[in-house]
């Protein structure tokens, strides 16, 4: 099982040329975050001023390409995300509308896996007796691991 001491929290605020601010954060678990703030503060934010902030596909469409050369490892991505949350963030709060709204609404139903199941421990029988036993249960889904222990 995997336990970490502290989470650093890189905090992202955008504000368009009318005013309104848009927030969005994303985290590491321990380690790394001088590393995303480096990234955000010397190569990403600076693609992102004079944009407008409602082509939010297109801007991530845009930073991804600009960090295609050092792969989408975990420090790009969680930069990446930072700014992602923001943007829509932003455009929530210009359509005075809560995020989860703006992405389509509630629904009644989630669909669920679990993930308790699946270390690299577990032998192969007892992983599909786990998966059976979650669907049993009514999980859609298992996530499984893979690797060595």
């Amino acid at each position: 099982m995997q336990s970490f001491v502290s989470q650093e929290t890189p905090i992202v605020t955008i504000t368009d040329s009318d005013g309104a601010v848009g927030t969005g954060y994303s985290y590491t678990i321990g380690t790394g975050g001088s590393s995303v703030m480096r990234l955000l503060c010397d190569h990403l934010a600076p693609r992102l001023i004079g944009r407008d902030p409602d082509m939010i596909e297109a801007i991530w469409h845009d930073l991804e390409f600009a960090t295609h050369a050092t792969t989408i490892g975990a420090i790009t991505a969680i930069a990446i995300a930072a700014i992602d949350t923001a943007l829509w963030d932003l455009r929530a709060k210009k359509q005075n509308l809560p995020l989860w709204k703006l992405a389509g609404g509630a629904k009644d139903r989630c669909p669920l896996y679990t993930t308790e199941g699946g270390w690299l421990h577990i032998e192969t029988q007892a992983l599909a007796d786990d998966a059976l036993a979650a669907k049993a249960k009514g999980f859609r889904g298992s996530k499984v691991k893979i690797g060595r222990p």
